[in-house]
């Protein structure tokens, strides 16, 4: 196989399978969901004619795959290298481990074009430019901090979209929530769009399966500090889950309510609970398979210094 095309012919062992499934077979480094792509694309070829997804093989065809124009197609909209700063805590040829500052959008979406973490990293990387969103595997919001993991190749961006599709990722957030809590927990509750507010996420009852687990890690006079590990992994998951058992994160725009100032607290603690402008959410701990060792890899990231602040403000009250 040239890194401009593959050829082979099919043989009888592949006889009654579908095509798509035989593409992933013999293109593992390739997701099966953009392998169907390159299909519907007319980037696959079966005896020089362009097939169906479901099309099964009756052996001996002769099968093509244009992989210059296909990985061409990746990335779909022009995207620019911008100098902005990442903290990289890990790299090797197959991912970048980032811990993630407050304030930086991971992706451009609606409202912010760019001057996001992607854009940060193409300029670290021009090669992610051929990946999916750049190797981005998964999201945090935008005022939420800590660790991502970045693909740097297509190997590795299979591999890891199976383990986090898989629910193998190892995913543990340090969070802060209004309220005493008097234990921990599990929240299975399905989550999907808000109804009527169609920029927020709700419990839904026809949503997508969502699992988040919960301990205490310390006690405050009007506040609890909670270790949280995903099992899922929704937009808003923690946010939203929280929200609905009464107990939102300190500093929630969306799903906060109105600021809730305990009585008989310091001025030191209103002022910080006054000013705390962002979910005090953390994404601590993340652990997966190695793309290419096979070995559970594994990294923490301590808490930003806002949160250190708000915890000691909240323990002295």
């Amino acid at each position: 196989m040239s890194d401009d095309s593959y050829s082979t012919q099919l043989s009888v062992a592949h006889l009654g399978q579908r095509l798509d499934q035989v593409l992933a077979k013999l293109l593992p480094d390739y997701s099966r969901s953009r392998l169907q792509q390159w299909i519907k694309e007319g980037f696959v070829r079966v005896d020089n004619e362009i097939p169906k997804i479901k099309y099964k093989i009756k052996g001996n065809e002769q099968l093509e795959v244009d992989l210059a124009k296909a990985i061409d197609s990746i990335q779909e909209a022009p995207l620019i290298a911008q100098a902005i700063p990442l903290n990289i805590v890990f790299e090797d040829d197959d991912i970048i481990i980032v811990n993630k500052p407050a304030g930086l959008v991971v992706h451009p979406g609606a409202g912010n074009p760019d001057n996001t973490m992607l854009n940060a990293l193409l300029n670290h990387d021009a090669a992610l430019s051929k990946i999916p969103r750049a190797g981005v595997i998964h999201r945090l919001d935008k005022e939420t901090t800590g660790l991502l993991v970045v693909a740097r190749n297509l190997k590795a961006h299979t591999h890891l979209v199976e383990e986090l599709q898989n629910r193998a990722f190892e995913r543990e957030y340090r969070a802060i929530v209004v309220g005493t809590m008097s234990g921990g927990g599990k929240i299975n509750q399905p989550l999907g769009r808000h109804p009527t507010q169609r920029t927020k996420m709700a419990v839904v009852k026809n949503g997508r399966p969502s699992v988040t687990h919960y301990r205490i890690l310390s006690r405050y006079p009007a506040h609890t500090e909670l270790k949280v590990i995903l099992e899922t992994g929704r937009t808003h998951q923690i946010r939203v889950h929280m929200a609905h058992i009464k107990h939102p994160l300190v500093g929630d725009p969306t799903y906060g309510g109105r600021l809730r100032i305990p009585s008989g607290c310091s001025a030191a603690l209103m002022t910080t609970l006054r000013k705390f402008g962002r979910q005090a959410l953390h994404a601590e701990k993340l652990g997966f398979i190695h793309p290419s060792s096979g070995k559970s890899v594994c990294w923490e990231a301590p808490l930003p210094t806002d949160l250190q602040n708000l915890a000691k403000q909240l323990a002295d009250k």
